[in-house]
């Protein structure tokens, strides 16, 4: 049966309210969100009931939560957690030099040990360093842009559609080949920023704003610096992950992934319980063997992790009839060229999760018939056709908060630090400002053959 696009209308309005409430009613939205959350997730449970069945309603939500969200949910929370028992301390102060070597850091750390290990890893010395500064919203936007999204394209490690196409046979060090596409937006976002913060820069000092050191230097010491190793056993439970399901002690004779019945024909794979157990104890283990005064030098609450929680699982819900719909529809739109493939995998990738949107098309690419690129198990597909799917995939989930896992937490980490971030179409305006720029700069460049 065709996936008719009404059922998309839950969806829509959830974005509408994550983007208007903030602006009309803030204080409301911020009291009662889990219940706008639960009306339009009721929504779509009653409308895909209408069109389909009450038993197909129910299996496509417990599908979304065992095989999506829960995942999506812990990985986060363990990310959390572990992050927030590392602290940083010592009189580098923020400055445009500076923050220009923290995101140059932290987007090559993405690459090692995932866009969202790196975001929470990297977010609370941004934050902490330019503190005493007024004007740092653009700071974290740019945070955004290159730590949480253009900075994972180097590995199967930095994003997770990277590495559902290494697990369809795309090799693991193929997108290395991304450097150089990763080295031109590094280099054009990092000049633009340089600009932008440093005429912030001196509007600070101007109004008197001065660094909280004692002297100048550049002394910085960490804390809780052992719990690095609870930050990568996490990130090796995720690729460990990736890997597992392609085993055939984790296959059933068809093929089908093993793991605990649930409802129908849903079940929790294995390798995701796996997963799960190796980051909550991570995340236990780095909660008891560190002391609690380096989560109050880090301002540690529950907040930012607990708004995300609430909005996300609304968000997966919602979105299920608009990525079966894609799914439908993606192998009859007719794109055939690099650049056809760069700008919708990354359009549908900014609004959608840009994992099933990267399978789509890399799926489309390759049922085309080519005879020459790289031999998956979905067909062959040239070169610059996965190049284009995998960066438009990565890169554009910078476009809107929603676009990929750690966008939004970084925006609620932001704002319970103070720092004044813009509204759901405030940072599109940043966005579509600054990033279509420079992603029409790369379709010139690398995707027009």
């Amino acid at each position: 049966m065709t996936i008719p696009a009404w059922l998309c209308i839950p969806f829509a309005g959830l974005l509408l309210c994550v983007a208007i409430m903030p602006l009309v009613k803030a204080e409301l939205w911020e009291a009662k969100k889990q219940y706008f959350v639960i009306f339009w997730s009721l929504l779509t449970v009653i409308l895909f009931t209408s069109v389909f069945s009450f038993s197909s309603a129910v299996e496509t939500v417990l599908e979304c939560i065992f095989n999506d969200y829960l995942t999506f949910i812990v990985l986060l929370f363990g990310l959390y957690c572990v992050s927030g028992n590392i602290t940083f301390t010592g009189d580098l102060a923020g400055s445009p030099a500076v923050n220009v070597a923290l995101l140059g850091i932290g987007t090559i750390l993405s690459s090692l040990i995932g866009t969202t290990g790196s975001s929470m890893l990297m977010v609370r010395p941004v934050i902490k360093m330019n503190s005493w500064r007024d004007k740092r919203s653009h700071i974290m936007i740019f945070f955004i842009f290159l730590v949480s999204n253009i900075g994972g394209c180097l590995t199967p490690m930095g994003d997770p559609p990277l590495l559902m196409g290494f697990m369809r046979g795309v090799p693991f060090y193929w997108s290395l080949s991304l450097l150089p596409v990763l080295l031109f937006n590094m280099v054009v976002l990092l000049i633009i920023f340089y600009q932008i913060d440093k005429k912030a820069y001196r509007r600070d000092i101007a109004a008197g704003r001065k660094p909280d050191i004692s002297k100048p230097g550049t002394e910085l010491k960490i804390e809780g610096g052992h719990n690095v190793i609870f930050l990568i056993t996490i990130v090796a439970a995720v690729i460990l992950s990736g890997m597992l399901p392609s085993m055939k002690a984790f296959q059933n004779t068809d093929g089908s992934a093993r793991g605990i019945p649930v409802f129908g024909e849903v079940v929790f794979p294995w390798a995701s319980v796996i997963e799960v157990v190796i980051i909550l104890i991570s995340a236990w283990l780095s909660f008891k063997t560190t002391p609690q005064e380096i989560r109050r030098k880090n301002h540690f609450t529950w907040g930012a992790i607990e708004e995300v929680a609430i909005l996300f699982i609304g968000i997966f819900i919602t979105m299920q009839p608009a990525l079966m719909l894609l799914k439908e529809v993606g192998p009859k739109l007719g794109l055939n060229y690099p650049w056809q493939m760069f700008w919708a995998t990354g359009l549908l990738s900014s609004f959608l999760d840009n994992t099933p949107t990267y399978l789509v098309f890399l799926t489309t690419a390759g049922t085309l018939g080519f005879g020459t690129g790289i031999a998956t198990s979905l067909g062959i597909i040239p070169v610059s056709l996965l190049t284009a799917i995998s960066c438009g995939a990565v890169f554009m989930g910078a476009n809107s908060y929603i676009g990929n896992a750690p966008n939004f937490m970084v925006k609620a980490m932001s704002d319970e630090n103070g720092i004044r971030m813009p509204s759901f179409f405030g940072y599109l305006v940043w966005s579509f400002g600054i990033l279509v720029p420079v992603f029409l700069l790369d379709t010139l460049v690398f995707f027009i053959r």
